[in-house]
């Protein structure tokens, strides 16, 4: 499974330029017609074909304006492009007497203040249930039949369940075998990221410290299990590990230290490093001290080759800066720091709402194992596999979600044995939608965008951009997508869509993309 790297905002601007060029007089041209032909036709309903411009001009006009608040307005727009690259495509698509929730169209450069996702979610009915049950009105047939023929389609195999809730009211618009409980590949993460937001907080950040022992004059370098800690030379708001010891010989120095016993301690976790899966580029062995996510290259997401020991591999890079900075050590080892040893320096992550979203966005599986073993320990539990996943699905139980049939073997989901259901994926994002439950709002911001943002970003070029926003899934003769998307009348609607028994993983995604683009382009009544 490759990832690809997140893309500048920049790159795009021009493909959001032409996009709103073209829409624009196409849909002065549908409005004129709509108004010629209401006043002898009162009930007449226009045909939604799934064609690029209906869809654009339908879709992204009416709905992005909506996007824009719901599902990025969670906190300041962030420096990787992902809110900011939504709010400019919103503002670009954006037309006088388009749906703005009653605002009247700008003049150019004029600038907004995102909502709170709170506010924006009140208006749309601000439901706090998670999902009803009710089938869909008699209206909503339009839906299944739009649906159903993609979703049969031979790419997506011998198994497939779906589900549509409309995030406002909780109410179900579709399902198939929604109640089925199939591999869910990395739509897993989006459980993970839930119960990590309700245990932890999304203010939570993990810490790695440097401790010196009184008697002994070792130094400890002591993981938290920062899964983002980085050694690179810039770190991008991420923990640093140069700066941990830069700060580190400060403090040394002030005690007239200059040579160390250096050790590392991983005890915060617990059980097997590694993953069942075995040694995979897609996860280094798990451990509560790491840096770059062991990885031997530069990328920061996707496969890459990993080390086998990424606490042994962190401590001797942190043995290089402190030399660096005057300090001489010894080749670290493991060992455990006391309750006596004396914090020298520390460094923290950002809050644990930019993490789910860097997981989310990236498919990261290191942080998604991260993240189960910090909530198994929240909950009073071993930080292991084992513990993360018993932790994960105590916690989506205690938030009331429908979890029939639901079996956690992990938090990545790289796990065969997982398994999920459309109505506990839909229901998960319904909850994040909650206007009462604003902490679980980033399992929503953190969602790929199609067509711009991580395992999107390549997808959805000519079709839902900027719409859609989904988590992928994607293992052998597996492939998943969950997220949402707003409909041609505005609403934000829930999804899931998972398949088993595919042969083709492009052709399942590119099946899988048509019917998220089908979802969009309808009106859901």
């Amino acid at each position: 499974m490759v990832v690809p790297e997140l893309r500048p905002w920049r790159a795009a601007r021009p493909q959001v330029e032409r996009i709103a060029k073209a829409v624009r007089p196409r849909l002065a041209r549908v409005a004129r017609s709509t108004r010629a032909l209401r006043p002898g036709f009162p009930d007449l309903h226009l045909p939604r074909a799934v064609k690029t411009w209906q869809y654009t001009a339908g879709a992204a006009t009416v709905g992005l304006a909506l996007a824009a608040g719901v599902v990025t307005a969670a906190g300041p727009w962030n420096a990787n492009g992902q809110r900011t690259a939504e709010r400019d495509r919103a503002v670009a698509l954006e037309r006088s007497g388009g749906a703005d929730h009653g605002r009247s169209g700008r003049t150019a450069g004029a600038t907004r203040r995102p909502p709170s996702a709170g506010p924006v979610l009140a208006a749309l009915g601000s439901s706090t249930d998670a999902v009803g049950t009710k089938e869909a009105p008699p209206g909503g047939k339009a839906l299944s039949d739009t649906l159903e023929p993609l979703l049969n389609a031979s790419a997506l195999g011998g198994s497939h369940a779906a589900a549509v809730v409309d995030v406002a009211t909780g109410r179900r618009l579709y399902g198939t075998d929604a109640d089925e409980a199939l591999a869910p590949a990395s739509t897993t993460k989006i459980a993970t990221a839930t119960a990590a937001l309700s245990a932890l907080g999304p203010d939570h950040r993990f810490t790695t410290r440097a401790a010196l022992e009184p008697d002994t004059g070792e130094l400890v370098l002591v993981g938290g299990g920062d899964p983002t800690l980085t050694a690179r030379k810039e770190a991008k708001g991420w923990a640093d590990l140069r700066d941990l010891a830069a700060d580190t010989a400060k403090a040394l120095r002030r005690r007239g230290i200059h040579k160390v016993t250096l050790s590392y301690d991983t005890t915060l976790y617990s059980g097997p490093a590694l993953h069942p899966i075995g040694v995979n580029e897609n996860l280094a062995p798990v451990s509560a001290l790491s840096a770059d996510e062991g990885r031997t290259d530069d990328t920061t997401s996707g496969p890459a080759p990993r080390v086998s020991d990424p606490a042994k591999d962190a401590a001797s890079k942190f043995a290089g800066f402190l030399e660096d900075a005057g300090i001489t050590t010894t080749s670290p080892g493991p060992s455990k720091a006391s309750t006596r040893a004396e914090t020298l320096a520390s460094v923290s992550s950002p809050p644990l709402a930019d993490v789910v979203e860097r997981m989310l966005t990236n498919s990261d599986n290191d942080i998604a194992e991260a993240l189960a073993r910090q909530t198994a320990l929240t909950s009073g539990r071993p930080g292991s596999f084992d513990g993360g996943a018993e932790a994960v699905s105590a916690r989506l139980t205690k938030l009331g979600l429908p979890m029939s049939g639901a079996s956690f073997h992990d938090g990545s989901g790289l796990d065969r044995d997982d398994r999920l259901t459309p109505d506990l994926l839909t229901a998960l994002l319904v909850t994040a939608g909650d206007p009462g439950r604003p902490g679980l709002r980033p399992v929503l911001t953190g969602l790929p965008v199609a067509g711009f943002t991580g395992t999107l970003a390549d997808r959805y070029t000519d079709s839902a951009a900027g719409v859609v926003r989904a988590k992928t899934g994607t293992l052998t003769g597996v492939n998943t997508l969950a997220g949402t998307v707003v409909d041609a009348d505005g609403r934000l609607l829930a999804f899931a869509f998972m398949a088993s028994g595919t042969t083709d993983p492009v052709a399942a995604e590119a099946a899988l993309d048509r019917v998220a683009t089908a979802l969009a382009g309808c009106g859901c009544r």
